[in-house]
């Protein structure tokens, strides 16, 4: 126990470096295995990760521990464009990428108490909305008067988790997730003023602040015959506590619950050797009004950190993902995946999105497990998401009364991502 509760502290510091914009703010998966297959896994339960995918996975994982770490570098741009031709200083190329390298830890332990019975805990991260603008940053958004524009944002879940086989092919599970987030912003100074926020200033550069939440994830795995296993995950919205610093920047006084998402699953046994598997998941971005609402809502006279007051206008998302895995011999697991998904910023929203240009789409990834010793494994997992360029057409609404022209931007993102975990059973 106390090996676990060291991992766990060990962690939960690490939270400030994680950095994720893949679907959206969630990651395109949870667990190395899982990583390397497009992060398919609803189905397909393979370590004590399982339970970030589908709680139900864990009474099919056995005794285990696992413990991994991903190196994760977005590139990301953006680029502010003016009817009226160049305005120096304030349109061009903007480099969103003065921080590149993230580590983002996992953790993930499985007890099986009975043979019907696994009870568990795994530990994981999303985030995004993160960007980093140096050398003056964004002109527009700080009134000129910045050496940076810059958000941070992470979510650490840690997930205990029953589950229970109701037979041998056929069980359930439970998760309770228990979430800290943190955010930071800076160089906002030009929305900080009355005109755009009911409290402006609690809208930018409040250094690090923090909120604390929970909620449930449920899930069911079956296998339908020897070859054919699939499965079906529902998270509730997780409900968040404030972020008092930001509440002249998010709406309903500094809300950011965490929205629900939800999916289905197939895993396929074609050979002895090979695994096809596939997932659909759901996010609902849409029904959190700091994620989903319109910063046009401003327009109307909505202020931000208002009640149902504007956000950053993300639409909910489908994510296809279809994967494979072969058993090379005994010791060595090969894994591909592909997903792919419409991502979640309108054209008409990408101005306030410069600082959270998550619009990657497509993902191509590669694993591989060696078994070092008969209980245990090392497993890497690479990542690539594919550059994607959004070009904005209306998003500039908002402030052509006060510059006088017409302003968009362009958003453009993608990402690579390496990492390594070691598995125990035990």
């Amino acid at each position: 126990m106390k090996k676990l509760m060291g991992a766990l502290v060990i962690t939960g510091a690490m939270v400030p470096g994680m950095a994720l914009a893949t679907n959206g703010y969630f990651a395109h998966g949870y667990g190395m295995k899982a990583k390397g297959m497009a992060g398919v896994g609803i189905a397909l339960p393979q370590d004590a990760l399982a339970a970030a995918t589908n709680p139900a996975g864990m009474a099919f994982v056995g005794d285990r521990l696992d413990l991994g770490l991903d190196w994760f570098r977005p590139i990301r741009d953006s680029e502010l464009v003016s009817s009226a031709g160049a305005m120096p200083g304030m349109t061009g190329k903007f480099d969103g990428s003065g921080k590149k390298n993230f580590f983002i830890p996992e953790f993930g332990y499985n007890k099986m108490l009975t043979p019907e019975i696994a009870l568990g805990v795994s530990v994981y991260g999303n985030g995004g909305m993160n960007s980093t603008y140096d050398n003056g940053g964004i002109p527009l958004f700080n009134g000129g008067n910045g050496k940076r524009t810059s958000m941070d944002m992470a979510q650490l879940f840690i997930a205990p988790t029953l589950a229970w086989k109701l037979n041998q092919d056929h069980a359930i599970g439970a998760s309770i997730n228990l979430v800290y987030q943190m955010f930071k912003l800076q160089g906002l100074n030009g929305f900080a003023s009355p005109f755009f926020s009911e409290n402006p200033g609690r809208l930018t550069n409040k250094g690090r602040d923090s909120s604390t939440g929970w909620g449930v994830k449920i899930g069911y795995t079956g296998n339908l015959t020897d070859a054919v296993t699939v499965g079906v995950t529902y998270q509730s919205r997780t409900w968040m506590s404030r972020f008092k610093k930001y509440k002249g920047l998010f709406a309903d006084q500094g809300e950011f619950d965490i929205p629900e998402h939800y999916g289905v699953g197939i895993a396929v046994k074609a050979t002895p050797k090979l695994t096809l598997a596939a997932d659909v998941q759901r996010i609902n971005y849409s029904s959190i009004d700091t994620v989903g609402n319109s910063v046009s809502k401003l327009m109307s006279g909505k202020l931000l950190g208002s009640d149902n007051g504007p956000g950053f206008g993300w639409r909910d998302m489908t994510v296809y993902k279809l994967a494979a895995s072969y058993a090379w011999n005994k010791d060595l697991t090969l894994r591909a995946g592909f997903s792919t998904t419409r991502q979640p910023i309108p054209k008409d929203e990408t101005l306030f999105n410069m600082i959270a240009p998550a619009v990657v789409e497509k993902h191509l990834t590669l694993g591989a497990t060696w078994a070092v010793t008969p209980s245990s494994e090392l497993t890497v997992a690479y990542m690539h998401a594919f550059n994607k360029k959004v070009k904005g057409s209306g998003s500039g609404a908002l402030l052509q009364p006060m510059l006088g022209t017409t302003v968009e931007a362009n958003l453009k993102m993608y990402e690579d991502s390496f990492g390594i975990a070691w598995g125990m059973r035990f």
